[in-house]
């Protein structure tokens, strides 16, 4: 009954007031800091899309303005408040750079403290000449680095991704669709220091534009299974509401897996609240 009410409640993915549904709409600082949502990167950069808000040398669109993002995460199962921030900006409308800080609490253990440096290479835009069947694509890197080293890990790692994103406006309501593959070496996304193996996983949001203020979701996160150690599946379900074109405030309730499984190590499940603010 808790897990159901909790679903119904929060994730704000929001579209600036003034964008079109029809045209693609702008990725959070996700918790690692890279343009997407919470727990997933999109092939969107993070840019408005519009032209105005880039630093132009000559007729050459430089630089964009930065959007930033805070995000508080609960997991009352094992006793952890997980906060982050994160900030993001486009180059030449093609390469994303962004950086993430996380810090981890858990009551009687020692905190953890995590750093993330990311880049994001847009391949193929969104309806590329003309063609509105074809997705954004973009591939990226994550580097990563923990101050908690485990036994026998490592204390840094580098997450590759590659990422389509398409917003489909056919129906009665636009959805947006992403879906990537992910290889990584992280324990609970790095947190917990980086294996000697390196695995595969696959990741996925849906999101429903319900107006152009409002939208609600689903977003899906493999865990990795190394031989000595396995990540839970993530997954998180959201609603979300637009502040003003600036502030987007953000919940969303977030299953990281079973907390007393004995067979892969999930961390629960809690309660995501976030800031999120875009030049």
């Amino acid at each position: 009954m808790r897990k159901t009410i909790v679903l119904s409640a929060i994730l704000v993915l929001v579209f600036v007031s003034y964008f079109d549904v029809s045209e693609a709409g702008v990725p959070f600082n996700n918790l690692e800091g890279v343009g997407g949502v919470a727990l997933n990167p999109l092939a969107y950069l993070a840019d408005s899309g519009n032209e105005k808000d880039y630093l132009k040398i000559g007729d050459v669109d430089v630089l964009g303005k930065p959007r930033f993002g805070g995000w508080y995460v609960n997991l009352d199962d094992v006793k952890v408040d997980w906060t982050a921030f994160g900030v993001a900006d486009t180059l030449f409308k093609r390469i994303e750079v962004s950086y993430g800080y996380e810090t981890i609490a858990q009551s009687n253990s020692p905190t953890r403290h995590k750093n993330n440096l990311g880049a994001k290479l847009l391949l193929i835009p969104e309806n590329f000449k003309d063609n509105k069947f074809i997705p954004a694509v973009s591939v990226g890197s994550i580097w990563k680095n923990a101050s908690d080293k485990g036994l026998g890990v490592d204390t840094d790692g580098t997450d590759y991704y590659l990422v389509f994103t398409k917003l489909i406006t056919q129906l009665p309501k636009p959805v947006l669709l992403s879906g990537g593959v992910l290889s990584t070496r992280g324990r609970v996304n790095g947190i917990f220091g980086f294996d000697k193996k390196r695995k595969e996983v696959a990741f996925g949001n849906i999101d429903v534009l319900l107006t152009k203020k409002i939208v609600i979701g689903f977003e899906y996160k493999q865990g990795a299974k190394y031989p000595d150690f396995k990540n839970a599946n993530y997954w998180d379900a959201h609603l979300g509401l637009l502040v003003n074109k600036n502030l987007s405030l953000i919940a969303a309730y977030v299953n990281a897996g079973n907390s007393k499984s004995g067979n892969k190590v999930g961390l629960g499940d809690g309660v995501v609240l976030s800031a999120q603010y875009s030049f």
